[in-house]
C-alpha cells in the first residue's frame, strides 16, 4: 500500500456509521490495544472556534517544552494536518503503516456487520500515532457534536473545553441551541473540569451548567471584566487579561475570546501538574496560526481566506470584516446543506461585489442559487465559471487598495489557495 492508496482506503469508508454510538470506535480501539488509555487529553467541543482553540492550546504546550499532539477536524490543505505533534504532520510512511495495521481489524468488524465510519477510522489512527510517539498531552478536537463523537471514546481528560455553540449540523445534533449544547456537553465526564467560551448563548450555557452539576464538574467561565482589547487588525490582536499582556496572530475579537478559554485551560492544566510559565503562555498564543481563519494569503489587493460556513461563524467573520477599510468584494462557495443565507446576510452588506462559485464536492450548492440569494444582500452579485475568473472579477472590483474575502467553505479555502499563489507569481 502506498500513500495515495492509504488515503483512498480511508475515504472509501462511509461518512457515518449505521447508527450513532461509541460501540464501534471502542471495539476498534480495544482490538488495537486501547492506545487512548495511555494518553492524556484536552478535549475540545463546540460549534465555532474548536480548531483555533485546539491549535492555540497545543502551541502553548509546545512552547512549554511538552510533546503536544494536535488532532483537528477537518483539514484544510493536507489530510495529515489532522495528526500533528509540535506542528509536524504525521509522515506519509507512518500513515501508510498505521492504515495497514488497522485495516485487518476494521475488515474483521465489517464481516461481523459492524461498519466503521471514516471519522472513527481517522480517530483510531490518531490514537495509535500519538501513543506510539509518546505525546505528553493530546489536544483533541471533536468532529461533530460530542456525545457520540468518536473522540469521546477517551476516559476523563485533563480538561474539557466547550467553544462557542451555534447552529450547525442541525440534522444530526438538533435544531435548537439547547439540543445542540446537550450533544456538545456529552464530552463532560464525571469529575472533568470544564472551560466554557465566555460569550456562550444563555440557553446553551444553562445546559452546560446543568450537565456539570450532574457530573460533579467545575465549570470555568473566563472573566469578561478582566479583559481589555487594545488593538484589533487583520494581522491580529493585542489584549490584556488579568493584568497580563498578550498578542495573537489570529484576527478578530472572537479569537481573543477563544484565547481567554485557552488561558483558563492552561490554568487548569497547571493544577494537574503541567508546568507552563506566563512567558511560555504568552509566546505560545502569539505564535499560534491556523489556515483559513481570517488568514491573509496575498496583498495588493489584500486576499483573506476564512472557512466560516454557519451562522455563528458568519457573525464572527462579519465582525472581523469591520477591521478592514476600503472596498471589499467576496468570493463565496458553499455546501447545500449549510445555512448559506445566514452567511450572505452577514457579509453581503459590507461588500461592493459578491462572486458566487461552486466548490468541487457532490454536496456543493450551485452557483446560480447562491448568486440569486446573495442579491438580496449585495445587489452586485455575479457567478464565475472558475476560481481564476472569480479572483480577477473580485480584484477588478476593489483595486489594489481593496480587500478580497474568500469564504463559505473549507473545501473552497483548500481549492482556491494554490490558485491565489499562482496568481501572485504571475
Amino acid at each position: 500500500m502506498n500513500y495515495n492508496q492509504a488515503l483512498d482506503y480511508i475515504h472509501s469508508q462511509k461518512r457515518f456509521g449505521p447508527k450513532p454510538g461509541l460501540e464501534r470506535i471502542k471495539k476498534l480501539l480495544s482490538l488495537l490495544g486501547d492506545p487512548q488509555d495511555q494518553l492524556r487529553f484536552v478535549h475540545v467541543a463546540g460549534t465555532n472556534g474548536k480548531g483555533s482553540t485546539t491549535v492555540m492550546t497545543a502551541r502553548v504546550l509546545e512552547e512549554a517544552g511538552y510533546r503536544a499532539g494536535c488532532f483537528i477536524s477537518p483539514f484544510v490543505l493536507d489530510f495529515r494536518e489532522r495528526f500533528q505533534i509540535n506542528r509536524e504532520m504525521m509522515p506519509e510512511g507512518d500513515l501508510v503503516r498505521l492504515v495497514e495495521r488497522v485495516k485487518p481489524h476494521l475488515e474483521e468488524m465489517r464481516q461481523n456487520g459492524e461498519i466503521v465510519a471514516e471519522f472513527e477510522l481517522v480517530t483510531a489512527l490518531g490514537m495509535l500515532y500519538f501513543q506510539e510517539q509518546n505525546c505528553d498531552v493530546v489536544c483533541l478536537e471533536t468532529g461533530i457534536g460530542g456525545r457520540f463523537d468518536a473522540t469521546n471514546a477517551i476516559s476523563a481528560p485533563l480538561a474539557a473545553v466547550i467553544t462557542a455553540i451555534s447552529y450547525d449540523h442541525t440534522d444530526i445534533l438538533g435544531d435548537t441551541l439547547e439540543e445542540i449544547a446537550a450533544e456538545k456537553a456529552g464530552i463532560i465526564k464525571r469529575g472533568t473540569d470544564v472551560v466554557c467560551y465566555p460569550l456562550q448563548p444563555p440557553e446553551a450555557l444553562a445546559v452546560l451548567m446543568e450537565r456539570c452539576a450532574r457530573a460533579g464538574s467545575r465549570l470555568i467561565l473566563p472573566n469578561m471584566g478582566a479583559v481589555q482589547i487594545h488593538e484589533t487588525a487583520p494581522s491580529g490582536s493585542a489584549f490584556s487579561y488579568g493584568g497580563a499582556e498578550y498578542r495573537l496572530r489570529l484576527a478578530g475579537r472572537h479569537q481573543v475570546y477563544n484565547a481567554l478559554s485557552v488561558i483558563e485551560t492552561i490554568g487548569l492544566l497547571r493544577q494537574k501538574g503541567i508546568s507552563v510559565t506566563e512567558e511560555q503562555l504568552a509566546a505560545g498564543l502569539e505564535k499560534a496560526s491556523f489556515p483559513a481563519r481570517f488568514e491573509v494569503v496575498s496583498e495588493n489587493p489584500l486576499v483573506i481566506l476564512d472557512g466560516a460556513h454557519n451562522p455563528g461563524g458568519a457573525k464572527a467573520l462579519a465582525e472581523a470584516m469591520k477591521l478592514i477599510r476600503g472596498r471589499k468584494a467576496a468570493i463565496v462557495g458553499m455546501l447545500k446543506d449549510k445555512e448559506y443565507e445566514a452567511l450572505l446576510r452577514e457579509i453581503g452588506p459590507q461588500c461592493e461585489k459578491l462572486i458566487a462559485v461552486e466548490v468541487k464536492s457532490p454536496r456543493a450548492l450551485d452557483k446560480e442559487t447562491l448568486c440569486e440569494t446573495a442579491k438580496g444582500h449585495c445587489p452586485d452579485c455575479v457567478t464565475a465559471e472558475s476560481y481564476e475568473e472569480a479572483l480577477r472579477l473580485a480584484a477588478d472590483a476593489v483595486g489594489k487598495e481593496g480587500t478580497v474575502l474568500i469564504c463559505g467553505s473549507l473545501y473552497l479555502a483548500a481549492e482556491i489557495r494554490p490558485v491565489v499563489r499562482v496568481r501572485d507569481r504571475s
